[in-house]
Order: C-alpha cells, then structure tokens, then sequence
C-alpha cells in the first residue's frame, strides 16, 4: 500500500471530516516528517486530538496508527533524495547520542530481520546454492560492496561463482547471456532499488535460473522475480544505508554453505595457508621474533 498511499490519501480527501482532512494534508505535504511522528505530535502539529489520528488510519485502511507510520516510512526509503534524508535524519536525532542512536538502531534491525527471515527460504537457498551448476552474483551501487563480500568468500568454498560487473546495462546480461535452469543468481538490492539489478533479476528468472533475493522486506520488488527472498531490515541512516543486517545474513549463508561443505573448505584453506605463508602474504606476528629483533 505504500506506493500508492499519497494518492489514495488525496483521493479520499473529499469524504474526510475537517480534522481528517488536516491530518491528510499534512501527511500529502510533510509525508518525511510525519513518518517519524507519534500519533499524539502529529495530532499536537496539525491540531486534533491523537484519537482522530488514531482513527485516521483506521479509516484508510489500516490496523492502527503504527502501521499508517510504517507505511509512510517505506515510502520515504524510496522517495526522498539524499539531500532530503540528511534533513529527515537531522530531524530524528536532534541533539542525541549519534553513536549510541545509530549503533542501536543497528541492533535493533538486526533482531527485526531474525524475527522476520523465512527459514525455509534461508535453506532453500543454500540447496539451491551447492547444487547449482553456475552461481551469479550481482549488486549495484552501495549493493556491490555486499556482493564483492558475498563472491569472495563463495569463491573459498565453491568453484563456479561468477561477480557481475553492474558498470552498464548491456555489461550485465553480456555477462548473463548464458544463465539456464542449472544455475542460481543472487540479487541484492535495498531502497532506493537498482533498476539495473530488477532487470537483470526479471532476466534470470524468465531464462528458468533460480532467483535469490537479499532484499529489505517481502514488499520489495525483488519479490517478482524471486524464488528465495532473503529480507533483512535496511533502514536508511541520513544519506547512507545501514548495511549491517544485510551482511549479518551474509555472514551466516556463507557459515551455513562453509559447514555444507566442511571438508573442501578445510582443503581448500590448508592449501591457502601454506600458499600465504610461501608468498608473504600476511604480517607474521611472532612475538619471540620481534623481541629477538628488538635486542
């Protein structure tokens, strides 16, 4: 319903009574403001009684009023610019602990997403996974880091992980043009949604390839195509994402395929070892070394 909230609100605006429509108007015309609003300071902005508020939301469809607020706050993930965050953020924060009131919130999305992930998507993903013949991955903008991090521990574990580049359009499905039924594609998208990402999404699925969504919600547009939808909260922190629920999943399908696949992962990391500790690849922290050098 939040796509198409505003107008329906605009709609039913001849039928409202006065304090209805007051409530309505500012909610057309301040839709980013009021999502963060209780029912009792939206009543005290527009000037009627919380229990109108109340009954406001009831009267356009919805449970109560904390649903109404949920409504408005997906639709201003993906309405409102970045500019427009900055300003919206600075409104919920105020003059609060920054770091206590972002870290927090993380936690918190980090709950809502344990609470709300189906599991027998989680686990029809990974089988999915370790019986695909290819596996693409693919995220776009601030998605992308997600899918370097996803690929690249895919590659440790499995031998048939393809990254898509996502610089164009025509790249994508260059890249994709072979995709079949054998194969998986993983998609990861969060508000403001990729174009780029739904399409080639869209493209998987009509090939017949099994589609996994990492997306913000089942309300996501992802949902269309995906056979699996993993959602994970993703709610915006002034004009950056928290991405710290989505890689938490992350962490946890690698966990759950490395465990799948116990005994290659452990050949295939006591062979790094050895090729990490040839080529020097990383600082060797020997304590007895350094107090010898420091002699």
């Amino acid at each position: 319903m939040a796509s198409d909230l505003l107008q329906s609100i605009q709609a039913s605006m001849p039928g409202f009574s006065k304090g209805q429509r007051a409530i309505a108007r500012f909610l057309t015309e301040h839709y980013d403001k009021a999502a963060f609003m209780t029912a009792s300071k939206l009543g005290a902005t527009v000037g009627v009684s919380e229990s109108t508020v109340v009954r406001f939301a009831s009267e356009i469809g919805f449970e109560g009023y904390p649903q109404l607020q949920k409504a408005l706050q997906k639709l201003i993930q993906n309405r409102l610019t970045s500019v427009q965050r900055i300003e919206v953020t600075s409104n919920r924060i105020g003059n609060a602990d920054i770091l206590e009131t972002v870290l927090t919130g993380d936690m918190e999305k980090i709950r809502k997403t344990l609470e709300e992930i189906s599991r027998p998507d989680f686990e029809g993903s990974i089988d999915s996974i370790l019986r695909a013949k290819n596996i693409y991955v693919l995220g776009a903008r601030s998605s992308s880091a997600l899918a370097g991090f996803l690929s690249f521990y895919l590659n440790l574990i499995l031998e048939n992980v393809r990254l898509i580049s996502t610089t164009s359009a025509s790249e994508i499905f260059e890249q994709m043009l072979r995709v079949g039924e054998q194969d998986v594609v993983i998609g990861i998208s969060f508000p403001r949604y990729s174009k780029r990402t739904l399409s080639a999404l869209r493209f998987a699925h009509d090939r017949g390839a099994t589609v996994v969504g990492i997306t913000d919600s089942q309300q996501s547009p992802m949902a269309e195509s995906a056979d699996f939808l993993l959602p994970a909260r993703s709610d915006m922190a002034s004009f950056v994402d928290s991405l710290v629920a989505p890689l938490s999943l992350l962490n946890a399908l690698i966990v759950a395929l490395g465990l799948r696949k116990r005994e290659e992962v452990s050949k295939t990391f006591s062979e790094l070892e050895y090729i990490w500790d040839e080529y020097d690849v990383y600082e060797k922290n020997d304590p007895i070394a350094g107090e010898q050098e420091t002699r």
